[in-house]
C-alpha cells in the first residue's frame, strides 16, 4: 500500500498540505514568544491553508473521502468556531492545542486521502455528507470547550493560574450550546441518512456507521434532558459528552479506519 498516494497524484496538493501543517507547527512551537497579533495572524494564515487544502480536495477527480479527511475538515471546522469566538471572547485560549489538532489532521489526510467515488448514487448525497461533518465540528467544539472547562475547575480547585481566565459559568454555557446544536444537526444528519437508504435500498440499513451515530445521538439526548431536567454539569455532564463524541467518532470515522487501515479496503 502505497502510504503517500498524494505525492504520486497531486504534488501540488502535497505541497500544500505540508505548508499548513508547518504553518500549524510553527505555532504550535512559538506561540508562547509570540504576541498576540502574531499569533492571530499565524493561526489564520494556517487555517486559510487548511482551507486550501480541503478546497484543492473538493476539486480533485474522482473526489476522495475517506476518516482523514473527515478529521481534517472536523479540525478545521473547530479552528473556524475558535477563530470566531476569540475575537468574542479574547480570554479564550486553546492555541497550542487546536494547533497540534490542525498538523495531525492535515498531515493525516496527507497520508490517507481516503477513497476514490467516481460517481454518487443520489445528488442529495452531499447534503447528508455535509450535515454529518457539520454535526462533528459542533460537538468537536463542544469537546474542546468542555476541556477547557475541566482544566479551568482543576486550576480553581487547586488554586494554581489558569491559561484560560473565562469564566467557568461562561464556559460551560458555550458548551451546551455547541452540544445542543451538534444535537440537532446531528439528528438531522441520522433523518436524511434514513431517508436516503429508504430511498436507495428500500429500507433502513443498520451497519456500524448508523448504529454508533444512533448511540451516541442518544447519549446526547440524554445529557441535554439531563442538563435541562436535572441540572447536570461538572463531571457527570463533561465524561457523558466524551462518551457521545466518541461513540460518534467510532460511527464514520472508526469504519473507515478499520477498512481503510485496517483491512485494506476502500
Amino acid at each position: 500500500m502505497n502510504l503517500l498516494p498524494a505525492l504520486a497524484t497531486n504534488p501540488p496538493a502535497a505541497l500544500l498540505s505540508a505548508v499548513a501543517a508547518l504553518s500549524y507547527a510553527v505555532l504550535a512551537w512559538a506561540h508562547p514568544r509570540m504576541s498576540p497579533g502574531q499569533t492571530r495572524f499565524v493561526l489564520a494564515t494556517a487555517w486559510l491553508l487548511h482551507l486550501l487544502v480541503l478546497a484543492s480536495g473538493l476539486l480533485e477527480q474522482p473526489v476522495r473521502f475517506g476518516f482523514a479527511p473527515a478529521l481534517s475538515v472536523t479540525a478545521w471546522l473547530v479552528l473556524t468556531v475558535y477563530l470566531v469566538e476569540s475575537r468574542l471572547y479574547p480570554e479564550l485560549r486553546a492555541r497550542w492545542t487546536l494547533a497540534v489538532l490542525g498538523t495531525l489532521a492535515v498531515l493525516l489526510a496527507l497520508v490517507f486521502p481516503g477513497s476514490p467515488y467516481p460517481a454518487l448514487r443520489s445528488n442529495w448525497l452531499p447534503l447528508h455528507w455535509a450535515l454529518g461533518i457539520a454535526s462533528y465540528g459542533l460537538i468537536g467544539a463542544a469537546v474542546v470547550h468542555a476541556w477547557l472547562m475541566q482544566r479551568a475547575e482543576k486550576s480553581m480547585r487547586s488554586g494554581a493560574a489558569t491559561e484560560t481566565p473565562m469564566p467557568l459559568l461562561t464556559l460551560e454555557r458555550l458548551t451546551f450550546r455547541f452540544v445542543a446544536a451538534g444535537f440537532a444537526l446531528l439528528s438531522a444528519t441520522l433523518l436524511a441518512g434514513g431517508w436516503f437508504s429508504e430511498t436507495l435500498n428500500h429500507r433502513w440499513t443498520w451497519d456500524h456507521k448508523t448504529v454508533f451515530s444512533v448511540l451516541s445521538w442518544l447519549t446526547m439526548g440524554v445529557l441535554l434532558w439531563g442538563r435541562w431536567s436535572l441540572g447536570w454539569r461538572g463531571r457527570m455532564a463533561v465524561r457523558t459528552l466524551y462518551l457521545a463524541a466518541g461513540l460518534l467518532l467510532l460511527g464514520y470515522v472508526g469504519s473507515r479506519f478499520v477498512l481503510e487501515v485496517v483491512l485494506l479496503r476502500a
